[in-house]
């Protein structure tokens, strides 16, 4: 049976398969089951737990084994030297039981996307399974549902439709606007500008770094050039990218092995990038049906050797029949047969750069709203919320920290700069007890204290993991911003509740004031609040992130004396550029090199925005004591490829404990050039300069001489200051590539 997939918008997924039921009947319809298998890092937490080991005991094992399905315990063994000792000490039972259980069928789960149809009652065709929810599905998984003949259809959640579907929602809602996504103008020059500057963090198909480095150099122009981008930023074909954008730019000449192959290849520049292309070739130049044309792609997409034989003989006539040479057919086959096994469907591409270019128009003019949907469906996945509120922070977006007062459900627009926290972001607080809370915020107004909050919400929804959640999270910093004495009157505000709710409950009438006012309100105890470094700390326990600071301002002097990159500067950095940058360690991802050697991918979270880093073997081995996740340090690396502005990508060489800093990476000389000729004025202004920004850096001054040589001077009564302000000034006399540091 043919393959079936298509996308639907996540949250209206179920409706679909409802109709499918509707349509062929309740007994013709369900979902496929599948099989959690013990995987690697899984079976470690299973077996852990059964044999009484403490979480944190088998957590810290679990993270010395590589995430990824085809990771063996046996693979992990042999890369990771810290997995071998621990499998060998109080841990040996522990990984011995481990290894037996590996790889076998964990528990039963309804497939993510998959459906099957049957022409009949299912019970005719396939055993049926009946979870312990209720929930009905095949016996058989999706390969042997195939295998009987069954049709198994994929309908898949694609979360970009829901942000299309919500960010269309917040627009009707704030500019009461309704928009048709279908209508919208497929040739706006904006929004190819956004595709081409790569600025497409939240753009479905378009946002992952190496994608945005493409684009960058492609700078497309029209949907063709998405649609084809879309294509060949796959593993096979993309080695044909940089082919692709140089004949796009006219660098390279666009040659085609034989003037028939101009019809089909003209609009990829002679490069095979579609499958239709390659059936195209086959009509064109062998004859081919398109029905022997796509059995011809298929044999090779899947090398099938003795279909592909064939496929050659039969292809060789039907050229040399059309009047081609029998070499000159041979070099095509080739041709075809090199690349149609990279080529991708160009119909399922359109498709894609369709909603693609959709989500990059709604970012281009509705930034606020297509931020705000994209963030609250990212809202469970803290990874992809810090590089959105990242995202929003280059946008000159502030999204502002969570609000009892103030903040609904999902992340929502107050105007074009700002964006309110959406509640549900944050840890251990369900939907229904924030439903509950903005019911009775819209029926009272705003809370007067979280005494008066825990009064008026039913406990039963907003009970105290809840409570302390919210304060942790900062949402009640508008009622009362010492959030440890919050936190410490938790119980008492829970105890005050109950009895205003027990009193409730009686009915008992007070003539004078409300219900509340019949049980006292406690007093909160006197204690100090944490210190600043605790609070953030513990916001980013509920939150993932820091939102109402950073605890990086209070290394904001070493950091900026340091540093020799800014963000809010935008600069375009060349490959092999030095660059030194302090920031916290976040996102650290271990992995192995093709020798099995350790190196690690992490993100640095700097002040005025992120930067990835990758470190190899040789440099990770001696720093990776250091690098762990909220670490605050500084990196001293390289750039791999032209960086711009949006993104700063380090190979690191160094890595230096921020308290270390100052005396590892102490600059000693900041150096100018003199223009030749240079006037008393200038010297007057650069001595003025230098005196007013003291410090204990020397200041060397370079003059041109005869030759194209150049006297250097070290100024014996300056010492000078090396702060970003003093450069810039200086900067702004003698030019940027006259003044740097040494």
């Amino acid at each position: 049976m043919p393959d079936i997939d298509i996308d639907f918008c996540v949250e209206r997924r179920g409706q679909v398969i409802d109709y499918l039921k509707s349509v062929y009947g309740e007994d013709s319809v369900t979902q496929i089951i599948t099989f959690g298998k013990m995987n690697a890092r899984a079976v470690i937490r299973d077996v852990g737990r059964v044999m009484s080991y403490s979480y944190s005991e088998v957590d810290k094992i679990a993270k010395m084994i590589p995430e990824g399905p085809k990771v063996t315990l046996d693979q992990a063994l042999k890369q990771n030297s810290d997995l071998r000792t621990v499998s060998q000490t109080n841990y040996k039972d522990l990984i011995d039981n481990a290894k037996v259980l590996e790889g076998m069928t964990r528990h039963a789960s309804i497939h993510a996307a998959g459906v099957v149809v049957a022409p009949g009652d299912l019970t005719d065709f396939v055993p049926l399974y009946r979870s312990s929810q209720g929930d009905v599905t095949t016996q058989y998984d999706m390969k042997e549902l195939e295998s009987i003949g069954l049709l198994k259809m994929d309908f898949l959640g694609l979360r970009n439709l829901t942000v299309i579907d919500k960010t269309i929602d917040l627009i009707k809602k704030r500019f009461d606007k309704n928009i048709d996504i279908d209508k919208i103008d497929m040739e706006d020059p904006k929004v190819y500008e956004l595709f081409a500057k790569g600025l497409t963090v939240g753009i479905f198909q378009f946002e992952s770094a190496g994608m945005r480095e493409f684009l960058k150099k492609l700078k497309p122009k029209g949907i063709d050039g998405l649609i084809a981008m879309n294509a060949l930023y796959r593993p096979g074909p993309m080695q044909n990218i940089d082919r692709y954008i140089k004949r796009a730019h006219g660098k390279e000449k666009v040659e085609y092995v034989h003037p028939l192959l101009e019809e089909a290849l003209k609009e990829t520049y002679g490069i095979i990038v579609y499958q239709e292309q390659v059936m195209q070739i086959a009509n064109i130049i062998a004859g081919f049906t398109l029905s022997e044309a796509d059995e011809m792609r298929r044999a090779i997409g899947k090398k099938i050797r003795s279909l592909m034989d064939k496929m050659a003989e039969k292809f060789v006539k039907g050229a040399v029949k059309n009047g081609l040479s029998k070499a000159k057919a041979k070099q095509i086959f080739d041709l075809i047969d090199k690349f149609a096994q990279y080529g991708f469907n160009k119909s399922h591409s359109v498709a894609y750069s369709y909603i693609a270019y959709q989500t990059g128009w709604l970012k281009t003019h509705y930034t606020a709203e297509f931020m705000s949907a994209n963030l609250t469906s990212e809202m469970n996945n803290t990874n992809k919320v810090v590089v959105l509120i990242n995202e929003c922070r280059k946008l000159d977006i502030k999204v502002h920290a969570p609000d009892i007062n103030k903040s609904g459900i999902n992340f929502e627009p107050l105007n074009d700069k700002e964006i309110s926290f959406g509640l549900n972001a944050v840890k251990n607080v369900g939907v229904k007890a924030l439903e509950q809370c903005i019911e009775v915020r819209n029926k009272h107004g705003e809370f007067k204290s979280m005494f008066d909050f825990i009064s008026k919400v039913d406990q039963r929804l907003v009970n105290k993991k809840v409570l302390e959640s919210l304060i942790l999270a900062g949402a009640f910093d508008s009622l009362n911003n010492n959030r440890a004495q919050l936190f410490e009157a938790v119980d008492l505000a829970i105890n005050y509740g109950n009895q205003v709710d027990k009193n409730s409950n009686k009915d008992q009438i007070n003539l004078f004031g409300d219900q509340e006012d019949l049980v006292k309100i406690p007093e909160l105890p006197i204690i100090e609040d944490w210190d600043n470094q605790e609070k953030l700390s513990k916001e980013k326990e509920v939150l993932g992130i820091y939102v109402s600071g950073n605890p990086l301002i209070k290394y904001a002097d070493i950091i900026e004396e340091l540093s020799n990159y800014d963000f809010s500067e935008k600069k375009i950095l060349k490959e092999n550029t030095v660059v030194k940058i302090g920031g916290a360690i976040t996102n650290f991802k271990l992995h192995f090199d093709k020798k099995n050697q350790q190196m690690a991918f992490f993100n640095l979270d700097c002040l005025g925005g992120q930067a990835e880093a990758i470190i190899f073997h040789d440099a990770f081995d001696k720093y990776k004591e250091i690098i762990k996740d909220n670490n605050i340090v500084f990196l001293v690396g390289h750039t791999s490829t032209q960086n711009d502005f949006a993104d700063l990508k380090l190979i690191v060489d160094e890595v230096v404990p921020i308290n270390h800093a100052k005396k590892v990476l102490k600059l000693n000389q900041v150096n100018i050039r003199l223009p030749k000729n240079s006037s008393k004025d200038l010297m007057n202004d650069i001595v003025e300069l230098a005196k007013q920004n003291k410090g204990d850096h020397s200041f060397i001054v370079h003059i041109p001489s005869e030759n194209n040589q150049e006297r250097k001077i070290i100024s014996k009564k300056i010492k000078v200051s090396s702060n970003n302000q003093f450069l810039i000034l200086l900067r702004d006399l003698l030019g940027e590539s006259n003044v740097w540091i040494d």
